[in-house]
């Protein structure tokens, strides 16, 4: 069921992620098949709904609605105003604070209640450390890894030496990017072997190479040792990679370069389709990760098409979870499509390129880094 978070407050707040960190509050409680409304507002509205429904004329900083209905679990609604004064008293972030009150809401809504006894009171304050150790202890903020392939498309344009994608992945970490992501095809369109071997020695946070799961690509990754290997299928006429990769139809050579690739100490990341087959079998060939190919979704043409492939993958998502895999997303993914995903908890990584480069050419690389990041992360 979906989580709603809105702010009337007066100042903007990072929503996608007050919605990540709910979606995993209400996995940690099980009750992820429940809808959750969460609303920011300021002293003067929480206490006109302290008034009009509690009959105390003062605002406090959260207050829960319970709901009857066995589909939703209720309404939270929370006072930045009191978040901010109780976050310089307790030497804490207003951020952390806010996702605190969300956590007391939320465990008012499971029936704890610290004003009925002194024992209600520890059982509700034990139950509220407990989820907010475990939801902290996950990254409830998923990476974003840059794709520079297209810096060198630009420049194998003209066959020079500008631009350089080596320079351009030191601005895109400087700029807060979590990783660089680079393709090596096997007709060398754009990233050439010269561009990995330098990023191998130049990128400080960590280097994701795409490749296809040939002979010749093994035996360079398994020199150049980048952080982690992502398969992918390769066709020669292709303008971008065409769908995920058919782990269930090519099980054994799969397996048998995962393996290789393990034997050279590299983790292997598998790019496939949301479906339930393909996820199965990158879990029985030993693969860490997969990472869902987005491109039904960011192609679709209309908003049901959209929304029937938001949910495939959001299922698809948690199935790969469940299963042990970590769930990466990536392919087509733009400024106005990726919030949504954003929000799924059990994707961890987004690997964006193509529009990031696009916008970069109108506004500058380490800007156009920064407004994605604000997406992907809610900052």
């Amino acid at each position: 069921m979906p989580v709603f978070v809105k702010s009337n407050y007066k100042e903007p707040l990072p929503l996608i992620y007050f919605e990540r960190c709910c979606n995993e509050l209400l996995r940690l409680v099980n009750r992820s098949h429940q809808e959750l409304n969460v609303f920011f507002t300021d002293d003067e509205e929480i206490k006109s709904i302290n008034e009009k429904w509690f009959n105390r004329p003062w605002p406090t900083n959260c207050i829960s609605f319970s709901m009857d209905e066995s589909d939703v679990l209720g309404d939270i609604v929370i006072s930045v105003d009191r978040a901010k004064k109780e976050a310089e008293l307790g030497i804490t972030t207003v951020k952390i604070r806010l996702v605190e009150l969300v956590i007391h809401g939320l465990v008012h809504l499971l029936g704890f209640d610290h004003e009925l006894s002194e024992e209600e009171r520890m059982a509700m304050e034990q139950e509220e450390f407990i989820l907010k150790t475990r939801l902290f202890r996950r990254n409830v903020m998923a990476d974003l890894c840059i794709n520079v392939d297209h810096v060198a498309t630009i420049r194998q344009a003209r066959g020079g030496t500008e631009p350089d994608p080596v320079v351009a992945a030191g601005i895109v970490e400087l700029a807060g990017a979590d990783g660089i992501v680079v393709h090596l095809r096997e007709d060398r369109r754009h990233i050439q072997d010269r561009d990995v071997r330098l990023l191998r020695q130049t990128v400080q946070t960590r280097l994701t190479l795409e490749m296809a799961a040939t002979d010749e690509m093994i035996k360079i990754a398994s020199e150049i040792k980048p952080d982690i290997v992502t398969l992918v299928p390769e066709k020669r006429q292709e303008l971008t990679t065409e769908g995920g990769l058919d782990v269930k139809g090519l099980e054994s050579s799969i397996k048998d370069a995962v393996n290789r690739l393990h034997d050279a100490g590299i983790p292997v990341s598998l790019f496939v389709d949301p479906e339930e087959d393909q996820i199965e079998a990158s879990s029985r060939v030993g693969a860490e990760c997969i990472e869902i190919h987005t491109g039904r979704y960011a192609d679709a043409e209309d908003a049901e098409t959209q929304d029937r492939e938001f949910e495939q993958i959001v299922k698809m998502a948690k199935f790969a979870s469940d299963v042990g895999l970590r769930v990466h997303a990536g392919h087509g993914l733009k400024y106005h499509n990726t919030a949504r995903l954003a929000a799924i908890s059990e994707i961890v990584e987004f690997s964006i390129g193509h529009s990031i480069i696009s916008r970069a050419v109108m506004v500058g690389l380490d800007k156009a880094v920064r407004d994605m990041l604000k997406i992907v992360k809610g900052m």
